[in-house]
């Protein structure tokens, strides 16, 4: 039997962009934002990347808190910092929450559809791996119209284990190794097994787990290749292109 061919995506941020959250960011806020030298992409990318950083710092010190209590809590904080100084006056709660919504509501990338069907028509089988709720996950491709088997969506969360001593469960995020090594298992060793992502911390982490990986810079733009120190089999600029480039490799 030949070897198959199995390549994994990153779903947040690589399929899906940011855009409705800053959009609704910028409905809701923008002008106000304005009058204090911040747009709402700026705003939008702080605010997620505060919530973050906290999430994991809470996450190292033992102390889980789900996401979203996250993102909600750090909003004004954020403001703050974004130098605006009555954080509270400057935004209601209900707007806050309008805002946090749209996060439900991200929308596939430009060229993500045609990527994928381009490498299922080379044979390749599409998974996802996400920390997040495959619900959610599952609902951005549903939205696009974009047919993909509840099966192949696998989230870090199937991959932790119980202490043993305690009874905790030990969670599992990316880029733990934990999460992206039980995912290469899946695959036989024969196989082609690549991933694919917008991230460079998620991809990077991937190669280093044994995967090949495939990068584009539709959402960093810059990879900063130089702090993480990996050598990946294919860099895009576009979703398509990246999909020539995995296809081109292993005709």
């Amino acid at each position: 039997m030949a070897p198959k061919k199995h390549i994994v995506f990153d779903v947040v941020g690589t399929c899906v962009s940011f855009d409705a959250f800053y959009d609704r960011i910028d409905q809701i806020l923008g002008p106000r934002l304005l009058a204090q030298n911040v747009n709402a992409k700026h705003f939008g990318y702080t605010w997620k990347e505060a919530a973050e950083l906290e999430f994991y710092f809470l996450l190292l010190s033992e102390r889980y808190t789900p996401y979203g209590e996250i993102f909600k809590a750090v909003f004004y904080r954020t403001l703050h910092m974004a130098g605006v100084s009555n954080p509270r006056e400057f935004a209601t709660e209900a707007e806050r929450d309008a805002c946090q919504a749209a996060y439900s509501e991200l929308e596939f990338r430009p060229g993500c559809v045609e990527m994928m069907e381009k490498l299922r028509g080379a044979g390749w089988t599409v998974w996802c791996l996400t920390t997040g709720d495959v619900k959610r996950v599952r609902g951005y491709f549903l939205n696009a119209g974009l047919e993909m088997p509840i099966e192949n969506f696998v989230s870090c969360d199937q991959f932790a284990e119980v202490d043993p001593v305690t009874g905790a469960k030990k969670g599992v995020y990316k880029p733990m190794m934990a999460a992206y090594r039980p995912m290469l298992k899946l695959f036989a060793e024969e196989d082609e097994k690549w991933f694919a992502a917008a991230h460079m911390w998620d991809v990077s982490a991937a190669v280093k787990a044994g995967f090949r990986g495939a990068y584009c810079t539709i959402y960093d733009k810059e990879p900063c290749i130089e702090i993480f120190d990996t050598k990946l089999d294919v860099m895009a600029d576009t979703l398509p292109e990246m999909a020539d480039k995995v296809i081109a490799m292993t005709s």
